[in-house]
C-alpha cells in the first residue's frame, strides 16, 4: 500500500510538472529572499512593486502549483504537530482590501483545522484596553505543534494607533509613558524583544505585508459595492481610512524598517494580483518550515515490543 501510494504520488507530480510546462508554467522560481526586508534596510514602499511578472502561465497552471504547495503544507503541518517542539505564527498586515482574508483562505485551505488557530484583531475590547498593548495577542500565541494565524496583529498598535493618535490617549497610559517623540521607538523595541523571546522558545514567526496600490484598492472597493454578495465586506469606515493612505504608508515604512530582523524578517508581498500573492506567500511558508529541524518521534525497542503484542491480540 505504501509503495503504491508513493508511486501514485510520483505519477501525480509528473503530471503536474508536464501540465505546468504545457501551460507556460512558472516563468521563474519563487525566491523568498526577493521579498524579504533586510535588517536595517531603508524602506520606501513606492520602490517596492505591487505587481510582478506572473509565476504561472494560465489559471490552470496557477491552480496546480497552488495545489502542490497546499499539499506540501498539509504534510509539513502533520510533521509540525508530531514533532511538537515548534510553533508557527503567520502575521498578515496590509491596507483594507489587500487580500489578507483570501490569502489565508487559499494558502491554508489544506491545513487541518485542529492544528490551526486563526485570530482577527480589530478594536480592543474593554478588557483588552485595561492591559498593555501586547496582552491581547500574547495570550493567543500558538502552542507547540500548532500554526497560529493573525489577521492583523499587535502591529496595529504602531500603525492604526499612530495614524490616529486619539486612540493612544484612550489607552489609559500614565502621563510619563505618553511621550509621543519616543513612544513608537519604544513600542518597536517591545515588539522586537517579544518576537526574539518567542523565537528563542521555538515559535517561528513569518510576517507578511500585503502591498497593494491605491488604485487596486479603489477597484476592489468598487467591486464590493457593485457585487451584492460582497456588500457585507464594505463599510463607510473603509473610505474614511483610505483618506489617510499616505499616513499609513509612512507608518508602514517606519514599522518595517524598525521590526524586520535577520531572524524574524518582514516580507513585502506584491498584492495587486491575488494569485501571484498566494504562490509567493505559500512558497515563503514552505521555505521557512523546511528549515525547521523536525522529524517524527522515533519508536524505541520497548514501544515496538508493546505494539507487536497489541498487534498479536488484534490478529487473533
Amino acid at each position: 500500500m505504501v509503495k503504491y501510494y508513493c508511486q501514485a504520488n510520483l505519477v501525480k507530480k509528473r503530471e503536474v510538472s508536464r501540465s505546468i510546462m504545457r501551460n507556460g508554467g512558472m516563468s521563474m522560481k519563487i525566491k523568498s529572499s526577493d521579498f524579504r526586508v533586510s535588517e536595517g534596510e531603508k524602506v520606501r514602499l513606492k520602490k517596492w512593486p505591487t505587481k510582478v511578472k506572473p509565476y504561472f502561465g494560465s489559471k490552470e497552471a496557477y491552480k496546480e502549483v497552488l495545489e502542490k504547495h497546499v499539499h506540501e503544507l498539509s504534510t509539513l503541518q502533520r510533521l509540525l504537530e508530531a514533532h511538537n517542539h515548534y510553533a508557527l505564527l503567520l502575521i498578515f498586515q496590509g491596507m483594507d482590501a489587500a487580500g489578507k482574508d483570501g490569502a489565508i483562505r487559499h494558502v491554508l485551505s489544506g491545513v487541518n483545522p485542529q492544528g490551526c488557530q486563526v485570530h482577527s484583531f480589530k478594536n480592543p475590547s474593554s478588557e483588552e484596553i485595561e492591559h498593555d498593548f501586547l496582552w491581547r495577542t500574547t495570550c493567543r500565541m500558538p502552542e507547540r505543534g500548532k500554526i497560529g494565524i493573525f489577521n492583523r496583529s499587535y502591529y496595529e498598535e504602531v500603525l492604526v494607533v499612530r495614524v490616529h493618535p486619539d486612540i493612544l490617549e484612550s489607552q489609559k497610559l500614565p502621563d510619563e509613558c505618553l511621550d509621543k517623540k519616543h513612544i513608537w521607538k519604544e513600542r518597536y523595541e517591545s515588539i522586537n524583544d517579544m518576537e526574539k523571546h518567542l523565537n528563542r522558545n521555538g515559535t517561528r514567526i513569518i510576517k507578511f505585508f500585503l502591498h497593494e496600490s491605491k488604485e487596486t484598492q479603489r477597484e476592489r472597493f468598487l467591486e464590493r459595492i457593485d457585487s451584492p454578495e460582497k456588500n457585507w465586506k464594505f463599510s463607510a469606515a473603509d473610505i474614511k481610512e483610505r483618506q489617510f493612505w499616505e499616513d499609513y504608508m509612512s507608518a508602514f515604512e517606519e514599522c518595517l524598517e524598525a521590526t524586520s530582523t535577520k531572524e524574524i524578517p518582514w516580507y513585502i508581498i506584491p498584492a495587486d494580483e491575488k494569485e501571484n500573492a498566494h504562490l509567493i506567500i505559500s512558497q515563503i511558508i514552505l521555505d521557512t518550515m523546511h528549515k525547521m529541524k523536525m522529524n517524527y518521534p522515533a519508536t524505541d525497542q520497548k514501544r515496538r515490543e508493546e505494539l507487536q503484542l497489541i498487534r498479536k491480540t488484534l490478529a487473533e
